[in-house]
């Protein structure tokens, strides 16, 4: 089963662990890392790490993870590529942009949050 998974993973810290542990647990990893312009775009500020610094970093976690940098142009043109049997998503994600439920192929969960009150990436940068 293949498990398609989204985020900045800016900083990596326990808090993404358990996100990327909980998708494991259901099959083969898909990580997107989000480009530096859409983390701009929709968290009104830059990641302190680059996308490749940030892409390495989950890599080293998982390196049994397919860790993959997203579309430029297309939030969607992973999911289409790869086809995943289940996207899932951190217990706060939301879709891009511009993303409906309706276009997604698969269906949807979310994470259980971990110690969220302390592991946090908005809370991590204060």
């Amino acid at each position: 089963m293949r498990i398609l998974t989204f985020g900045t993973f800016d900083h990596f810290h326990p808090g993404h662990h358990s996100y990327l542990s909980q998708a494991k647990q259901r099959g083969d990893l898909f990580v997107i890392i989000a480009r530096d312009a859409h983390v701009k775009e929709i968290k009104g500020r830059a990641p302190d790490q680059n996308e490749a610094e940030r892409l390495q970093g989950v890599k080293e976690a998982f390196p049994d993870a397919e860790v993959l940098l997203g579309d430029a142009e297309d939030y969607l043109v992973p999911i289409r590529e790869l086809k995943p049997d289940l996207l899932f998503l951190g217990y706060d994600q939301t879709l891009p942009p511009g993303v409906d439920a309706r276009q997604i192929s698969c269906p949807i969960e979310r994470a259980e949050a971990f110690e969220s009150e302390v592991h946090k990436s908005s809370l991590r940068r204060e």
